[in-house]
């Protein structure tokens, strides 16, 4: 009884309700009927990046953009003269601006009270900037998941054709003389090749990964990819260093794939590398993250084309597909944190960074 009691005050009622509308996770900014701002919890200092005393007694014009500052006088106004609500009473959405002048969608449901005479207008905003990326996510992966299984369909329906023709040429290569005639035969072979490999890494780029994250040793893992490479980077005297730091050699990630990267990155940079050189794959550690480094010292990428590197079928290899970066690209951001980057500058070399989460520092580890 004692605590019902409590709660039975006026005051302490007010004193409940301010301390619920201070600390809810929604912005809630009240205005009078002139506009100008009166309440502005610590949300909405978060959500705007106003502090309150920049705010408070200024008009709400500040918080929007100028389109919607345009409706909303003009919603006031209709309201003030006719009583008749237009938005109050519901949610929509708007664009609202930050203190930084970034614009951001926002779910925002208005409603009225007449206090001393006077109205005053509240708005509860929520900030949808992830919501909406969410949304995107969501969509972007119901596309590709479409498009993955029509490229299934589409690979299924040319690949049997494509082991047909390729067996063909083989078996006609070992019986005709005229070396003409072999050397057109030994092309048709190569290019059902090419096509076989980019019907795999096509359904690779737009199949849904599904990865198997686990503690992943890397020290053992690029040890691993060094001795699959090895004989292939002696017969091009390159020399393949590994500088794995001790205290970052354990991340989160699908194992295999890890190595499916690490091998179409070290096949990259051995063919950058002509007349031979050195390939270093180092690691680092910072701030709960390991980051992998695949450098070399080859022949660089020009930086007008820099920005095509990542884009499906882009390759200035003769025989080459154009996708094995790509791939590597979303294999690393499909897993948790992660972050491939590519630095080069031209006559000097290439560094691809790989960004994961640290075992030790890692919220998977708990």
């Amino acid at each position: 009884m004692e605590n019902g009691a409590v709660f039975d005050s006026p005051g302490n009622h007010f004193e409940v309700l301010r301390g619920a509308v201070e600390n809810t996770n929604e912005a809630f900014v009240t205005i009078d009927q002139h506009s100008r701002v009166v309440l502005f919890n610590k949300a909405a200092e978060r959500i705007f990046g106003y502090r309150r005393e920049e705010v408070l007694g200024q008009e709400l014009d500040l918080l929007l953009s100028p389109m919607c500052a345009d409706s909303h006088r003009e919603a006031l106004e209709r309201y003030l003269d006719t009583r008749r609500p237009t938005l109050i009473g519901h949610e929509t959405e708007l664009a609202v601006a930050r203190k930084s002048g970034e614009t951001f969608p926002a779910s925002i449901s208005f409603s009225v009270a007449e206090v001393g005479g006077q109205l005053f207008f509240t708005g509860i905003v929520r900030d949808l900037t992830a919501h909406k990326a969410l949304e995107r996510q969501v969509l972007q992966s119901e596309r590709l998941a479409m498009l993955g299984q029509a490229l299934a369909e589409i690979t299924h329906e040319i690949k049997n054709p494509l082991i047909m023709i390729g067996g063909f040429a083989r078996q006609l290569f070992g019986k005709l003389k005229n070396e003409r005639d072999r050397a057109k035969l030994q092309i048709i072979a190569e290019e059902v090749a090419r096509l076989e490999r980019m019907l795999a890494g096509l359904r690779d780029l737009y199949r849904p990964q599904q990865l198997f994250v686990e503690d992943v040793d890397l020290a053992s893992l690029v040890a691993e990819v060094v001795a699959l490479v090895e004989e292939e980077a002696g017969s091009r005297r390159v020399n393949i260093k590994s500088a794995v730091r001790p205290e970052a050699t354990r991340a989160w990630a699908d194992r295999e794939k890890l190595k499916q990267v690490f091998l179409n990155l070290i096949k990259n940079s051995l063919e950058a590398l002509p007349d031979g050189g050195t390939i270093t794959i180092s690691t680092r550690h910072e701030a709960g993250r390991v980051e992998v480094l695949v450098a070399d010292g080859g022949e660089g990428i020009p930086a007008e084309i820099q920005k095509r590197v990542f884009s499906p079928f882009f390759t200035t290899k003769e025989h080459g597909t154009g996708l094995g970066l790509c791939i590597s690209k979303r294999i690393i951001n499909e897993h948790p944190g992660g972050t491939f980057s590519l630095e080069s500058r031209e006559g000097e070399g290439t560094v691809v960074t790989i960004g994961l989460s640290s075992c030790d520092d890692s919220p998977f580890s708990s």
